[in-house]
């Protein structure tokens, strides 16, 4: 048995523990990374990269079918084997060998196996061959081992071997038919792709889709998806699911039964932390880690906790956020250093609290930033909606024929600020960094008339919801 120290101890190498190792590294502290399966993790290799790579194919030839001229040119289908093919580049082959050489030379020590805590700031590594390893932290332990997905107690689901997001995405093959169990992204995102490879897909939503944005976003999808020959069944229950040889037979509270070749689970997540030992550090197995805006695990002065497994905002990219702070303020801390943690500091994660912008790729896109009407209300904000077609704005007329969206801008009343934006319609995530900036940076509605968008581009829609909103 091996017994190392370092200052700090990472416990997953996907996106968000890189973050944490290399802020850390660049802090001036000795940093392992313990991985027990891919460098790279979930987003490389089984969510936001390939997921994407499955759907951009189909939206691009949609675009071009929707602008006259194009449409003409474009006579075929999908190479859906082509777009397997690039998706597989786009996991890189789930060969890891490029993110461990990024991890080496960031000056990372890589440590392949299982962690389990074994002690306050000690996990006990197994290897791949079985041999084990003590890692010790000076300073701090990071937990950012992500989550898994939630399979319902349906009955008969587990014993019909549902595939989940990692399944769908790296399908080796399209099935004929495929039913999808669930209406958040990764549902309908995959309904989307797989619907344009030829599938005949049905969803099957407990309630509706998309129920955390705006109404209005789900509806839009439903409808698209629906026009792409997707049938979605909206406030119905799955009550049994059965596998007799290659067909999978489900049935619906409302008596429906539907056959399909393939079934998908995209019901939730949960956190991956049920065999890392917590009990050892007086935690529970398989409870998420809430933390503090610094990223601190509650009740601790060396355990954090970055990405899913906190249960703060379950996005790639908010979870770098967190691990980019929590990076910084440990080596802070080890060092001695001033730690800057009120609100929009260096060393915190403010964003996730009101200001997370996220994108759905479906087709039509739905991008959207900080607060929506509902949970504004609930917030207790003084409230004013602003909606606007985004198909009346010069720029998107140009951009494809017919095109279809629509936008809402939530203004705080007593401060003329904006805490939320949603937009719906093709290609809409290049316009939400935009609203990033407005709601991150509170910026007066009084100044944003002086932000004069370019025409004809699609981001006229801003003068547009200040036009309907009026001068202040």
């Amino acid at each position: 048995m091996e017994t190392t120290d370092y200052d700090l101890i990472v416990l997953g190498a996907g996106a968000v523990g890189e973050n944490v190792a290399d802020r850390a590294v660049q802090g001036g502290l000795t940093v392992a990374l313990v991985e027990s399966e891919l460098v790279g993790g979930e987003c490389s290799y089984w969510a936001c990269m390939p997921s994407k790579a499955l759907l951009r194919p189909g939206q691009a030839l949609r675009a071009a079918q929707n602008v006259a001229g194009a449409a003409q040119a474009v006579t075929g289908k999908l190479d859906v084997q082509a777009v397997l093919d690039r998706r597989n580049s786009f996991a890189s082959n789930w060969d890891d060998a490029g993110q461990v050489k990024w991890v080496e030379g960031a000056g990372i020590t890589l440590v392949r196996g299982h962690a389990r805590f074994s002690g306050p700031k000690q996990v006990t590594v197994t290897g791949p061959d079985g041999g084990t390893t003590v890692l010790t932290a000076r300073h701090a332990v990071t937990v950012a081992t992500g989550s898994d997905p939630v399979i319902p107690g349906i009955e008969g689901l587990a014993e019909a071997n549902p595939w989940a997001s990692r399944e769908i995405t790296s399908a080796k093959s399209v099935p004929g038919r495929l039913v999808i169990i669930g209406g958040g992204t990764v549902a309908v995102e995959m309904a989307t792709a797989y619907a344009g490879f030829g599938s005949e897909v049905t969803v099957i939503v407990r309630g509706k889709v998309l129920s955390q944005l705006e109404p209005f976003a789900g509806e839009l999808v439903v409808e698209s998806l629906r026009e792409f020959g997707a049938t979605v069944l909206l406030d119905t229950a799955t009550t049994t699911v059965t596998r007799s040889g290659g067909t999978v037979s489900v049935e619906t509270a409302d008596g429906q039964t539907i056959e399909a070749d393939e079934i998908v689970v995209a019901t939730g997540r949960k956190p991956r932390t049920d065999d890392l030992g917590l009990d050892t550090i007086g935690l529970t197995p398989g409870d998420w880690l809430p933390t503090d805006d610094t990223m601190l695990v509650e009740g601790f002065d060396w355990l954090y906790a970055v990405g899913d497994v906190t249960n703060r905002a379950l996005l790639t990219h908010q979870g770098k956020y967190q691990a980019r702070a929590a990076g910084d303020v440990i080596a802070a801390r080890a060092n001695g250093k001033p730690v800057a943690d009120k609100p929009w500091g260096t060393h915190v994660a403010t964003a996730d609290h009101e200001a997370v912008p996220q994108v759905t790729f479906t087709d039509p896109e739905v991008a959207s930033i900080g607060h929506t009407e509902k949970t504004a209300r609930e917030a207790g904000y003084n409230t004013r909606t602003v909606d606007y077609e985004l198909g009346n704005v010069a720029g998107a007329s140009v951009r494809q024929d017919g095109y279809k969206g629509k936008a809402r801008m939530i203004v705080d009343e007593d401060r003329k600020v904006i805490l939320g934006v949603t937009f719906v319609g093709p290609e809409v995530s290049d316009l939400l960094q935009a609203a990033t900036l407005a709601v991150v940076g509170e910026i007066p509605l009084d100044r944003l008339w002086h932000a004069v968008p370019a025409y004809p581009t699609v981001n006229e829609i801003w003068l547009r919801l200040l036009e309907t909103y009026g001068r202040p």
